[in-house]
């Protein structure tokens, strides 16, 4: 009985292994699903990409702003705020540690730098009340000027630095100032929630682990691949109708109302720092798409978070294929950003 139920055993998995008649049936039917959600993301982009105008001032093509950066990472909010101006964004601040400031602003001249934030090993007990009320005003002074945040590129998960960034984002909220959380942020929101449930400006980009983690806690189960459109659509609703866009070989994204996928382009070198440039690129995209949702008077046929997440998906996806073609296994998260003005232009010419 032991032998027969080996043999079972190894047959079943042979049948997984090659496809069986019902795993095939599963992935066509995936398949045909996946390609009946795929986004126009080519002419999404250029639908949202405001012409360049000799008489517009600076700013109109957006002001980005990016928190994160400690002790430990500097180069994340860099990849994301540089991405941004890369775009078209005419200004692009970054609000980190002091620690992390005078590298950052090694890395580029053309990013504003603000170096406000604080750690834990930095604060004395007794004076955390009065330094978290300080860190709070000094951006409070920034915070309307700015089209779009991005939080969590190299934000650290120390706890003093997480309370100020979460009261941060509560007075955006208020504000109704869009919001895109990446890496250390999405640490922060997975456990406080509250910072974004109901707050349909706000985009999460998970990646596969960050997204396992959403799911986990939110919709109490695992990640199931065979339904991912439907958890995706379930996730996004559970969390009141915020833009989720989870990265893999095809990029799904949601609203909680609709569920679209981006497959064009891609690479097979998956280096460290892409998430950033996708924040800073959603962030820009997402931007102009209000713009076009206000002149259109809210006429638009999709949610503005999720053409800019389109967007910025086919953007990235375009640029890191294209670094590929140059540099193959080499392939560095600065190479694909030296491709993204010239992949824009080649899909929206300027000229």
């Amino acid at each position: 009985m032991l032998a027969y139920s080996a043999i079972i055993r190894r047959q079943q998995f042979l049948i997984r292994s090659l496809g069986g008649y019902s795993n095939n049936h599963n992935y066509q039917r995936n398949r045909m699903h996946s390609m009946s959600l795929e986004a126009d993301a080519l002419n999404i982009l250029r639908s949202i990409t405001p012409n360049l105008d000799p008489t517009r001032h600076k700013g109109q093509a957006g002001k980005i702003a990016v928190i994160g950066g400690c002790r430990e990472y500097t180069g994340a909010p860099y990849f994301s705020a540089i991405s941004a101006l890369k775009i078209g964004a005419d200004l692009s601040h970054v609000f980190c540690t002091k620690d992390a400031a005078p590298v950052i602003k090694g890395y580029s001249p053309e990013l504003i730098v603000h170096p406000v934030l604080e750690e834990s090993y930095n604060v004395r007990d007794e004076d955390k009340g009065s330094i978290a009320a300080r860190v709070l005003a000094d951006f409070d002074k920034w915070m309307e000027r700015f089209d779009c945040l991005v939080i969590g590129p190299g934000l650290g998960r120390d706890p003093f630095l997480l309370d100020c960034v979460s009261d941060i984002m509560k007075h955006a909220r208020q504000s109704n100032i869009p919001i895109v959380i990446d890496g250390d942020g999405l640490f922060l929101v997975t456990n406080s929630l509250g910072l974004v449930s109901g707050y349909q400006l706000a985009v999460l980009t998970p990646n596969v682990n960050e997204y396992k983690r959403l799911v986990q806690k939110v919709l109490n189960c695992e990640v199931n691949d065979l339904e991912a459109h439907e958890q995706l659509l379930s996730l996004s609703k559970r969390i009141g109708g915020v833009t989720i866009l989870r990265k893999g070989k095809s990029d799904l994204i949601s609203d909680g109302e609709t569920v679209k996928s981006v497959s064009v382009y891609g690479s097979p070198r998956r280096c460290g720092g892409q998430g950033d440039i996708l924040s800073g690129s959603v962030a820009v995209f997402l931007s102009w798409a209000r713009q076009c949702n206000l002149a259109a008077e809210g006429k638009l046929s999709m949610n503005p978070t999720m053409l800019g997440c389109i967007a910025g998906s086919a953007l990235l996806r375009k640029a890191a294929s294209d670094a590929f073609k140059y540099h193959y296994r080499s392939t560095l998260t600065s190479d694909i950003i030296e491709r993204l003005g010239i992949c824009f232009e080649d899909i929206c010419p300027c000229r």
